[in-house]
């Protein structure tokens, strides 16, 4: 009878070690997914703060392009007023979409593509897609992370009992991007 009982504390002391490692596992991976997000913010936040200068230094030259100068700013309005991790997602979309015409717009302007002050924020704002680029990738596979986590066995019985879901919200190319473009000589 003495060893069932000890039998019994051992799997019971394995169960709960087992628990708690999942519990601080599905914490773990939350958390990293929570700093992976914040990262592609400050990375999103350094763009938005960059625009203002290129809209700037843009108008100067294009003043009777407006409407995709308008665009540009409603598109950084619309981050900033953004309150959810989705909505910020869409809106993130949405001043890609507006760079890209307003990219559009410059090309029409050989004395701004040669303008020094130009050039330097174009070089910022490369550098800053490139970091968004990186830090989604990141946040993309810390979610994947996450999601694996919480929904595999016995994650999923952990993460069922707190509350934790998987999350929803990865970054994706848009449907435009899928395909490739045309070039013509």
């Amino acid at each position: 009878m003495k060893g069932f009982w000890i039998g019994l504390g051992v799997v019971t002391a394995v169960v709960v070690i087992a628990f708690i490692s999942t519990y601080n596992n599905i914490i773990s991976k939350h958390e990293t997914v929570s700093a992976k997000w914040a990262q592609v913010e400050n990375q999103l936040q350094r763009r938005n703060d960059l625009i203002p200068n290129l809209v700037n230094t843009v108008k100067g030259y294009a003043a009777h392009e407006k409407t995709v100068l308008e665009d540009v700013t409603k598109a950084r309005s619309q981050w900033a007023n953004a309150g959810t991790i989705d909505e910020k997602v869409k809106a993130a979309s949405g001043i890609d979409s507006a760079l890209a015409r307003l990219m559009v717009v410059v090309e029409n302007y050989p004395t701004l593509k040669a303008d020094q002050t130009f050039l330097r924020l174009m070089d910022e704002l490369s550098g800053t897609e490139n970091r968004i680029a990186v830090e989604r990738m990141r946040y993309n596979e810390a979610v994947q992370g996450y999601n694996i986590t919480v929904r595999v066995f016995p994650g999923n019985m952990v993460a069922g009992i707190f509350g934790y879901k998987p999350a929803t919200t990865y970054f994706k190319a848009e449907d435009k991007a899928r395909s490739a473009p045309e070039v013509k000589f």
